[in-house]
């Protein structure tokens, strides 16, 4: 298994993200060119399909710039809010080491050892066992945990689980995954518009006029393809994204869990970690982007084909192979011991307790404290 902090894989990050920001712009371009050949058929109707694909080509060109400004704030918009976004949606707030000094002090410690800069450190109040690190640069990376993670694991499994999320922002792998769920919402907000716009025109009608009109002319027959190649496009650009999501190979996982291993240098602190994080996982309030940062993500698509993670099972399976850990199987988390008193309800009578409040009887010992009868009795 790769090392913590392994160089190429660090420079092979630093250049998906590259590719990953010229696939944006480039999948933008695709959509506005779809919706530009939308426009055209319902402007001008069943016309010649060269026509229509060099009138869309036109517009194109037209929107190029207005486009270019569009995505660059998008970008600006995710970079300076998407911390924002995301602790809106889980709840999660930033902590100090006074709010949060045992967690606190083992990130501070695992950053120490390595010369890192310490990320800030959140905590989201959900039961669910759970961690997850954002951010594109140094003064934006974050920890987030759960405060159920936080209650069902010990000291040496919590430093694991910050070591892996602390091999995620070193190898890249932060910084890449926001910049694919940019990408998302680029396409998925251009896809959606052009559809509404089509659809709400075909809806009322105007589309179907304007074939109308024209369909005597021979030399028409464009529109119908014109619009298919539309829809194509645009289905064409959102499978892309999707890919590009799930393209974030799954490998990251294991290099994560073992770059916290290097760090550590406790496996079986790692395995024990997973396992109890083991379908414990979902976030009730985050939608699939922010699940896909977690350190385990328990939604699964149809055949294994969309996991954005491995398997417990096989990431365990790793860390015993590679790191020589031992796996104790999936784990039960202990329930917390019920209170000695339940509250609102009265302690059970012991030999010194006060008479009960509707006795209206003194305290009298059922019995003499020595059987038979006394020099008094």
């Amino acid at each position: 298994m790769a090392a913590y902090g392994l160089y190429t894989h660090i420079q092979s990050n630093k250049r998906r993200s590259i590719a990953l920001l010229i696939g944006l712009f480039l999948l933008v371009y695709v959509l506005v060119f779809a919706g530009a050949l939308v426009a055209e058929v319902m402007s001008v109707g069943d016309a010649p399909l060269d026509y229509l694909i060099q009138a869309a080509l036109r517009d194109l060109i037209i929107a190029a710039p207005f486009t270019t400004l569009g995505a660059i704030l998008w970008i600006l918009i995710a970079y300076k809010f998407h911390q924002s976004m995301i602790d809106a949606m889980t709840g999660a707030t930033e902590v100090s080491r006074t709010d949060e000094p045992r967690l606190y002090n083992l990130l501070e410690n695992l950053c120490i050892s390595r010369g890192i800069t310490m990320p800030k450190l959140r905590i989201a109040d959900d039961d669910a066992l759970n961690a997850f690190a954002t951010g594109l640069n140094e003064k934006q990376y974050s920890i987030t945990v759960t405060r159920g993670l936080i209650g069902a694991l010990n000291d040496q499994e919590l430093e694991a689980v910050l070591g892996h999320e602390l091999t995620h922002i070193r190898n890249g792998d932060v910084r890449m995954l926001v910049i694919a769920l940019v990408i998302a919402g680029v396409i998925s907000f251009f896809g959606e518009l052009v559809f509404r716009i089509f659809f709400q025109n075909a809806f009322y009608g105007g589309f179907g006029r304007r074939r109308s009109s024209n369909s005597d002319d021979k030399k028409g027959g464009g529109a119908v393809i014109a619009i298919v190649i539309a829809i194509a496009l645009i289905v064409v650009a959102w499978v892309l994204s999707i890919v590009i999501r799930f393209a974030l190979s799954r490998q990251r996982e294991y290099l994560a869990d073992s770059g916290s291993v290097e760090l550590t240098k406790n496996p079986d602190a790692m395995i024990s970690a997973l396992r109890k994080i083991e379908n414990r996982g979902e976030l009730a309030s985050a939608n699939s982007a922010v699940m896909e940062m977690c350190i385990d993500n328990p939604r699964v698509g149809f055949a294994n084909i969309f996991d954005t993670h491995p398997s417990v099972d096989k990431r365990v399976a790793a860390l015993v192979q590679y790191a020589g850990g031992h796996d104790p199987g999936p784990l039960a988390i202990e329930a917390p011991e019920a209170p000695a008193q339940i509250p609102g309800e009265a302690p059970p009578p012991g030999p010194w307790s006060d008479p009960a409040p509707d006795s209206g009887k003194p305290f009298l010992p059922g019995e003499p404290p020595i059987g038979g009868k006394g020099p008094w009795g």
